[in-house]
């Protein structure tokens, strides 16, 4: 078996730990079928994982990952859409009354677009995904005198509200967070020291949490 022994190694953990205290709970949810209140969308980074972040139990976070944290604009072309099958899913069948744009410091596929990286394969999907950052971009502007440290943070954060913005497309979705059924959050992860920050719609600033 060429299956990763670290994987084995931490399912081995589980066993012997959290699975024994949440038994009953994992027995429940497979009983009565998941029913979270809250959806992340999270950027795949193996630096940011939301149920560790969040200290969450299983069956409490209802999670979409992929590179950046992106949503693409609402748009019904008869091609695959995981993020939009995954958002359909989380607010038609599970009800979810919170959804968090979960982005980070130090995002890769933030710097391959802010920095124009080389495609890394013919088909460069990574350069067509992270096109869905333009409108953050145009807001950001040039560089100018800011450090490429600073410059990449404004990215990150202005990404994160461009999601926000394109949930806002949906047309159904739209309607739940006009009526107050839905609402949604844009959250920054500070890697390096494990800092939360929270958007603040009505100042467009990120406030850290608890402070």
């Amino acid at each position: 078996m060429n299956f990763p022994q670290r994987l084995i190694d931490g399912y081995d953990a589980f066993t012997a730990g959290r699975l024994q205290s949440e038994q009953s709970r994992y027995r429940e949810l497979a009983e009565r079928g998941q029913t979270p209140e809250i959806m992340v969308i999270g950027c795949c980074d193996s630096r940011v994982s939301p149920e560790v972040i969040f200290d969450a139990r299983p069956g409490e976070l209802f999670v979409v990952r992929n590179v950046a944290n992106l949503v693409p604009p609402y748009e019904q072309d008869g091609k695959y859409h995981g993020v939009s099958a995954a958002l359909e899913f989380g607010v038609g069948v599970l009800k979810v009354k919170h959804i968090v744009v979960l982005g980070h410091a130090h995002c890769g596929g933030v710097r391959a677009y802010a920095e124009d990286a080389e495609p890394i394969s013919p088909g460069d999907f990574i350069g067509r995904w992270m096109s869905l950052m333009e409108p953050a971009a145009a807001k950001v502007g040039e560089r100018g005198s800011l450090s490429r440290a600073d410059y990449l943070e404004r990215m990150e954060k202005a990404s994160i509200v461009n999601t926000l913005d394109n949930l806002m497309t949906f047309p159904r979705l739209r309607k739940l967070i006009e009526r107050g059924a839905v609402t949604v959050h844009g959250a920054y992860f500070g890697v390096a020291k494990g800092e939360l920050s929270v958007l603040d719609r009505e100042t467009g600033e990120f406030r850290p949490v608890g402070k």
